[in-house]
């Protein structure tokens, strides 16, 4: 493997050696021995480490070719040979006889290497392991073995220089120092127990490979795709803009558009009625979460063990960000309940992967959550198979220790594939689902206002197969576009919606930076769809190359890795990638003319559009220290919150400070926090008849943890909590013994009328505050503790300092002005107000919209 320096440097698969020289005018050559001593006591105890030392061979010793020469052209034709030998054998005998009588296979598995053959007997590989192994070396990729079989034979590259016979006989050299001491290496064909573990553990991974990717070829097909696009990528090198466009006009792909789309900010009738729409439909929707990613750049792990953690264990805001999800998802159950009068609980399917042992920690939060009062058999978690890292110089697997290659997930477009591979669209089905709503971990604004179930709506209303939320692009952002694609396939002309990923702007010639008068302004893709189910899972279901859409190689970052010896490498690479959104390519509508303004109303596809900070912010990478860019930060995330919180509440005549931009909160918190939990609304057409009134002054405070509340002309300054057990409902045993949430039974309530809070609230200087984490230090607040269906009311008094009001289950406080000092009165609630409470806000839709007004009784 590859060692990325400033030096040329060799390949040498075993990892014990480096071999390097510096190009100066007096050529040096260094040469690094293995941090061990070359004695037998020594190899041995290395030994337990990494196999045994590699031998190196003089007769195997090869120069890389310079940057193109690896010919990849060759190696595809010679691999998509096999596949097609493969496809044709009838068993597996058959198919093991195939690819043994690969050139490569026979190189690997001759006299010389017998011992792989006894090795693999050892640990009683079966037929189809023996194959999956044998593919493995088929594919170019015998280092794997290699690497723990202590079969190296010395392979290296650097550049072709002078300096050939110096190194042939330093390798001739090696040789004569590694059997110094004999015949202690000569025990090649037995494995240590950590040994058999890890190659039990690889034969997992290519099982994993050649069945999932079985749509086009398993082990053999990922390598050719690999190889492909390497391969296009290289040519790319070479060629001009001219040529890109003469190989899209090839291709048939005409132009790309900018796609119109209803404005939900702008038309904002249309979008009230989408969004009735969308809370009419919920019985007919399920809800995907794609949170297999690895989340590298979030680095988070866990405070104790160090244990690195997937995304969606982020403690945001006071929760974690899978929490977060559920509670967004509840609200608008629990908004259909307040219409309709009906439970509805949401099938949710969620997409999970062996990276950060994110299956098992996802598993396990739900079950600390007892499924979060939705019981058991309304989640189905499907795991995705990780996939190879490559070097992007001939697609060579990176390995980091003995047969163990570099794995990661393999994209969240597999999951249309893999959702049908394990019946999740047959379980919507039986759930009496149509479509469902997408949405990632680490977009903490998805579901703000209307957004989520307009696009929900849009697309059953108008039987659509797939829609997309979107927004304006940020300069420079690291996320894709989406477009309107034009093409003329056989005489006919194609329209759709699709995606493009930044990492493929240069393919199609599109560039970062400011706009020309000329240029075209694309939107931003968010990850945010509708999709209709059964068109899902025809692609999904398709057995080739169109149920993995959108596959792509990521590399324009390096692959940064640690090795089993401790060394750090940084190698230009990166693995095959599929993209969930890209499922729309298969939607295309074909037309027998040319259509221009006004086609994307008769697609298939359809696009909304709102505010950007309503539709994405995400937290999903973290904050390098002293760094003044919040972008895509969890800090970041806040304030575009924040902002919402000013939009929503300053439209209630609350007077209150506006956010400014970003760079002015770098080295400080945000000027305000304010926490609303989302069956406030969601739709803030809602939420805006629960609020009117009065001002929050900076500095201030506000979380409410409650669902049944009114304000009106409250004043705050300092810090304010109000948090209900029974935000929307109390939980019920069902038959199967699992708690279920019934929504609005015995809920917490708090009415709060011409009140004045006035306390010190947070201490804004203490160096301990994580504001997006909620974890903050304060002097003084108003808390509210409403247990069971509790209930608080305060009128016409002025709570000045510290106070905690905490109401007991099955109680009613209310707090009144006396001269001097505050009237309590705490009163048990009237038996037959217990389920209901003493008053509640009644939803009616009138129109387009839903008119709240207050209940008591």
């Amino acid at each position: 493997m590859a060692w990325t320096t400033e030096n040329s440097v060799f390949r040498y698969h075993g990892h014990n050696r480096i071999f390097s020289f510096n190009h100066t005018s007096s050529v040096s050559l260094s040469f690094h021995r293995p941090l061990y001593s070359p004695s037998l006591s020594s190899v041995a105890a290395a030994a337990s480490l990494c196999c045994r030392p590699p031998r190196v061979s003089t007769a195997a010793v090869e120069y890389a070719s310079q940057e193109g020469e690896f010919d990849f052209g060759a190696e595809i034709a010679r691999l998509r040979s096999l596949r097609s030998a493969i496809e044709n054998a009838k068993s597996m005998e058959e198919k093991v006889a195939v690819v043994e009588r690969d050139s490569r296979v026979k190189r690997f598995f001759g006299s010389r290497n017998g011992g792989v053959s006894r090795v693999l007997g050892g640990v009683r590989c079966d037929s189809y392991e023996v194959f999956l192994v044998k593919c493995l070396v088929a594919a170019g990729q015998e280092h794997v073995l290699r690497s723990g079989l202590g079969l190296v034979e010395g392979e290296f590259e650097s550049v072709r220089s002078s300096m050939r016979s110096l190194f042939y006989g330093l390798v001739e050299m090696i040789e004569k120092w590694e059997v110094s001491d004999g015949e202690a290496l000569e025990k090649k064909n037995e494995l240590s127990g950590e040994q058999i573990g890890a190659l039990k553990k690889l034969l997992k991974t290519l099982r994993e490979i050649e069945q999932f990717y079985d749509c086009i070829g398993g082990i053999i097909g990922y390598q050719i795709k690999v190889l492909e696009i390497l391969s296009q990528s290289s040519s790319r090198k070479q060629i001009n803009r001219t040529q890109h466009i003469n190989e899209a006009i090839k291709c048939q792909l005409l132009e790309i558009h900018s796609p119109g789309g209803l404005d939900l900010s702008k038309n904002t009738t249309y979008a009230s009625q989408a969004a009735l729409w969308g809370i009419e439909g919920l019985p007919e929707l399920g809800e995907i979460y794609p949170l297999g990613g690895s989340a590298d750049r979030l680095g988070l792990v866990h405070p104790d063990t160090g244990e690195c953690l997937p995304a969606a264990m982020l403690p945001y805001r006071g929760r974690t960000l899978l929490e977060g999800l559920i509670r967004d998802l509840q609200a608008r159950e629990f908004l259909y309940f307040k219409i309709y009068g009906k439970q509805c609980i949401t099938p949710v399917a969620i997409m999970t992967s062996a990276a950060k042992n994110n299956h098992e920690h996802i598993t396990s939060l739900c079950e600390r959550h007892e499924w979060f009062g939705r019981g058991r058999s309304s989640f189905q978690l499907f795991e995705q198979p990780l996939v190879p890292a490559v070097s992007a110089e001939d697609g060579e697997w990176l390995v980091i220790k003995p047969f163990t290659p570099l794995c990661k997930p393999g994209g969240h477009g597999v999951i249309w594939k893999l959702a049908y591979d394990k019946g999740i669209f047959q379980w919507f089905y039986d759930h009496g689902r149509k479509g469902a709503t997408v949405r990632q971990i680490s977009n903490v604004v998805a579901a703000t206002d209307l957004t989520l179930l307009a696009l929900a709506g849009i697309g059953l209303r108008h039987g659509k197969k797939m829609g997309f939320a979107s927004c304006k692009r940020n300069l420079g952002a690291t996320e894709g576009i989406n477009v309107l694609i034009e093409k003329n396939l056989d005489g006919k002309w194609a329209y759709g919606l699709s995606c493009i990923e930044y990492t493929e702007f240069d393919k199609y010639g599109i560039t970062e930076g400011p706009l020309s008068p000329n240029s075209v302004e694309f939107p931003a893709n968010t990850n945010i769809l509708y999709v209709d189910l059964p068109s899902a899972e025809l692609v999904g279901s398709s057995n080739n190359e169109k149920s993995l859409p959108g596959m792509v190689l990521n590399m324009k970052k390096p692959v940064v890795y640690e090795d089993h010896f401790g060394f750090r490498h940084s190698v230009s690479g990166g693995r095959l990638e599929c993209s969930m959104q890209n499922i729309a390519d298969n939607f295309i509508n074909t037309y027998v003319s040319r259509r221009y303004k006004g086609v994307e109303d008769m697609l298939d596809t359809f696009i909304v559009y709102n505010e950007r900070r309503r539709v994405t912010s995400s937290a999903k990478k973290k904050r390098k220290h002293a760094d003044k860019s919040l972008h895509q930060t969890p800090d970041g995330s806040l304030l575009d919150i924040m902002r919402n919180a000013y939009d929503l509440l300053a439209q209630c005549d609350i007077k209150m400070p506006e956010i400014e931009g970003n760079d002015r909160y770098a080295d400080s918190g945000p000027p305000f926090l304010i926490l609303l939990h989302p069956a406030l609304g969601p739709l803030w057409e809602v939420s805006r008849q629960k609020f009117y009134g009065g001002s929050i002054s900076m500095g201030s405070e506000l979380q409410l943890e409650v669902a049944e509340f009114l304000w009106r002309n409250v004043q705050l300054d300092g810090s304010m909590i109000v948090i209900a057990e029974n935000v929307m409902g109390s939980t019920r045993i069902d038959e199967n013994g699992e708690p279920i949430l019934q929504y609005g039974h015995r809920c917490g309530r708090c009415k709060l009328q011409n009140i004045k809070v006035h306390n010190e609230g947070i201490n804004w200087n203490s160096g301990d505050n994580i504001y997006w984490k909620h974890d903050v230090q304060r002097f003084e607040a108003l808390k509210i503790i409403l247990h069971g269906n509790a209930e608080f009311e305060a009128t016409d008094v002025t709570l000045q300092g510290n106070h905690v009001f905490e109401v007991p289950n099955g109680y009613k406080m209310k707090i009144a002005s006396t001269n001097p000092g505050l009237a309590v009165d705490l009163n048990p609630i009237e038996e037959k107000m217990m389920d209901s409470g003493s008053w509640l806000w009644n939803y009616q839709i009138k129109g387009t919209h839903i008119h709240l007004e207050v209940v008591e009784f």
